[in-house]
């Protein structure tokens, strides 16, 4: 057994065999519950007035975009607060516990620990975002919709909660306090949102097409109305890796004072 599977096997237990876990997928479906049977009557509603809404955007009768695609923004929401939430012990517990020490010392590189961190991690939120997908999905017993862009649009929400991933990991391997792991990761995942305030603010197209490149925001509207680009694939990507490598570079920090 490699050592990345090894801490990956041995996170992803910690976060499928502990409470905390559980506690939060609880919530997610409380709030998803309450939620999304008012967005399908606030939809039924919209289609039983469609006739009287001549001017009214052709887009809000559609149901990916009347009641998915909200759906998909209460669940981002969630996930800027969730993942943190989820992060935080991956390092800071260990180093606060001391037994971080105890992996700096093993046979095992910098990048494994990151990486199997990391994907112990995507694990945990890829069962969380299955729970918000079986929502839209139990939506077929009663009403008829084209599959692909839904799946298209919930990968996306996977890569961006990705993203909210590594930034975090990264936070949670600065400090030795839980707390501040998390609200640093918190910090990090609303940031990252105003960066795509900028398109609004500036007259320069070149700076409006630099800020459009590196807004989060741009690229996760195409992904949720189930449109892959290369240019949005290749920014996510480029993401995680940065604050894959920044993470891999505190760890190695924290090795050579050990």
């Amino acid at each position: 057994m490699s050592p990345t599977f090894a801490i990956f096997k041995k996170e992803l237990k910690g976060f499928y065999l502990g409470p905390q876990f559980y506690m939060v997928c609880f919530f997610c479906a409380v709030i998803f519950s309450w939620i999304y049977p008012i967005q399908l009557s606030v939809f039924n509603e919209a289609l039983k007035n469609a006739m009287f809404a001549q001017g009214a955007p052709q887009q809000q009768f559609n149901i990916h975009y009347g009641v998915f695609l909200r759906h998909l923004s209460y669940l981002n929401l969630m996930l800027i607060f969730v993942v943190p939430a989820l992060t935080m012990r991956l390092f800071a517990e260990e180093r606060k516990m001391r037994t971080f020490d105890l992996l700096l010392t093993s046979p095992v590189t910098s990048a494994q620990i990151v990486i199997g961190k990391y994907f112990a991690a995507l694990g945990a939120l890829g069962g969380l975002i299955l729970i918000a997908f079986s929502y839209p999905a139990m939506t077929a017993v009663f009403a008829s919709f084209s599959w692909a862009p839904l799946v298209i649009a919930f990968l996306g929400m996977f890569a961006v909660s990705a993203v909210y991933a590594a930034m975090n990991l990264f936070c949670s391997a600065l400090t030795e306090s839980a707390i501040i792991a998390y609200v640093m990761a918190v910090i990090f995942n609303v940031s990252i949102w105003f960066i795509g305030i900028g398109v609004e603010v500036v007259d320069s197209p070149l700076a409006r097409q630099i800020f459009e490149h590196i807004s989060l925001n741009q690229h996760l509207a195409s992904l949720v109305e189930g449109t892959v680009r290369t240019n949005s694939v290749v920014f996510i990507l480029s993401l995680i890796l940065l604050f894959g490598f920044l993470c891999e570079r505190v760890v190695e920090s924290l090795r050579w004072r050990s």
